[in-house]
């Protein structure tokens, strides 16, 4: 392959190839905890991939949860808004892109706790997370993924 072809193939590569950063970010609106640092970590995580977030500190925050479908016992360390689902907790972006992807009948979606090695968190991942899809009927979350 001479050089002429080499400049031709990568043009004609840059503009046909779709690329990451030409894609439109992600509006998200994440409320925390003032005190909790790793939630600024998750929403890091997060521009690295394309979202932009902007975060709000709330004492209010179960409150937040709960009006959004999501039970006590399925909270996360904080909860964001994206495209008109609730995501609570350190849920990786693979299942965000999931769930935005899918379009599912739900409320969103919920990764509880603050577990080890999830997006934001540190630490080492000691198994799959399970994240669980949330309703605003009451009904109990179920499995939505796990990664």
């Amino acid at each position: 392959m001479n050089i002429r072809s080499f400049w031709l193939g990568a043009t004609l590569a840059t503009l046909v190839l779709p690329l990451p950063a030409f894609a439109e970010p992600i509006q998200a609106m994440l409320y925390k905890n003032p005190q909790c640092s790793c939630c600024e970590g998750y929403a890091a995580y997060l521009r690295r991939y394309g979202f932009t977030v902007d975060v709000k500190p709330t004492n209010d925050l179960a409150e937040i949860s709960s009006k959004a479908g999501v039970p006590e016992k399925f909270q996360g360390c904080h909860t964001m808004f994206v495209d008109g689902y609730v995501i609570d907790g350190h849920v990786p972006v693979n299942t965000i892109r999931k769930l935005l992807s899918e379009r599912p009948a739900i409320a969103g979606i919920t990764l509880p706790g603050m577990p080890w090695g999830s997006p934001g968190m540190t630490g080492f991942k000691h198994g799959p997370f399970t994240i669980y899809a949330v309703t605003k009927d009451g009904a109990l979350p179920k499995v939505y993924d796990t990664e």
